[in-house]
Protein backbone atom coordinates (compact mmCIF):
# COMPACT_ATOMS: atom_id res chain seq x y z
CA UNK A 1 0.00 0.00 0.00
CA UNK A 2 1.22 3.46 -0.93
CA UNK A 3 0.39 6.38 1.33
CA UNK A 4 0.02 9.91 0.03
CA UNK A 5 -0.97 13.18 1.67
CA UNK A 6 -3.15 16.03 0.51
CA UNK A 7 -4.07 19.28 2.14
CA UNK A 8 -7.57 20.69 1.89
CA UNK A 9 -8.05 24.39 2.61
CA UNK A 10 -11.47 25.21 4.08
CA UNK A 11 -12.56 28.83 3.76
CA UNK A 12 -14.98 28.90 6.70
CA UNK A 13 -13.99 28.99 10.36
CA UNK A 14 -14.79 25.66 12.02
CA UNK A 15 -15.56 25.05 15.67
CA UNK A 16 -13.75 22.24 17.49
CA UNK A 17 -16.92 20.16 17.17
CA UNK A 18 -17.12 20.84 13.42
CA UNK A 19 -13.48 19.83 12.97
CA UNK A 20 -13.95 16.57 14.88
CA UNK A 21 -17.08 15.76 12.90
CA UNK A 22 -15.32 16.40 9.60
CA UNK A 23 -12.33 14.26 10.62
CA UNK A 24 -14.70 11.41 11.54
CA UNK A 25 -16.58 11.75 8.26
CA UNK A 26 -13.31 11.60 6.33
CA UNK A 27 -12.16 8.51 8.28
CA UNK A 28 -15.28 6.70 7.05
CA UNK A 29 -14.17 7.05 3.41
CA UNK A 30 -12.49 3.80 2.28
CA UNK A 31 -8.82 4.51 1.66
CA UNK A 32 -8.57 7.49 4.02
CA UNK A 33 -6.05 6.71 6.74
CA UNK A 34 -5.55 9.79 8.89
CA UNK A 35 -7.37 13.11 8.46
CA UNK A 36 -6.36 15.79 10.94
CA UNK A 37 -6.41 19.49 11.62
CA UNK A 38 -3.26 20.96 13.12
CA UNK A 39 -3.39 23.49 15.95
CA UNK A 40 -2.89 27.02 14.72
CA UNK A 41 -3.90 26.10 11.17
CA UNK A 42 -7.61 25.67 11.62
CA UNK A 43 -8.39 26.03 7.91
CA UNK A 44 -6.05 23.25 6.78
CA UNK A 45 -7.07 19.61 6.82
CA UNK A 46 -4.19 17.21 6.16
CA UNK A 47 -5.31 13.81 4.92
CA UNK A 48 -3.14 10.70 4.62
CA UNK A 49 -4.71 8.26 2.17
CA UNK A 50 -4.18 5.28 -0.11
CA UNK A 51 -4.34 6.62 -3.69
CA UNK A 52 -5.22 3.17 -5.00
CA UNK A 53 -8.46 3.22 -2.97
CA UNK A 54 -9.63 6.84 -3.01
CA UNK A 55 -9.24 9.82 -5.33
CA UNK A 56 -8.48 13.33 -4.11
CA UNK A 57 -11.62 14.65 -5.84
CA UNK A 58 -13.78 12.29 -3.76
CA UNK A 59 -12.28 13.63 -0.54
CA UNK A 60 -12.78 17.23 -1.64
CA UNK A 61 -16.35 16.45 -2.69
CA UNK A 62 -17.01 14.99 0.74
CA UNK A 63 -15.92 18.22 2.44
CA UNK A 64 -17.94 20.33 0.02
CA UNK A 65 -21.01 18.12 0.56
CA UNK A 66 -21.17 19.50 4.11
CA UNK A 67 -21.52 23.01 2.68
CA UNK A 68 -17.90 24.12 3.08
CA UNK A 69 -16.03 26.11 0.48
CA UNK A 70 -12.81 24.13 0.02
CA UNK A 71 -9.87 23.68 -2.33
CA UNK A 72 -7.05 21.17 -2.70
CA UNK A 73 -3.63 22.65 -2.02
CA UNK A 74 -0.67 21.35 -4.00
CA UNK A 75 -2.62 18.72 -5.91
Amino acid sequence: MDISDIMIHIDQALSEEDKRALEEKMRAIPGVIAPRFNAGRDHLLLVAFDPERVKTAAMLDSVRADGYQAQLIGA
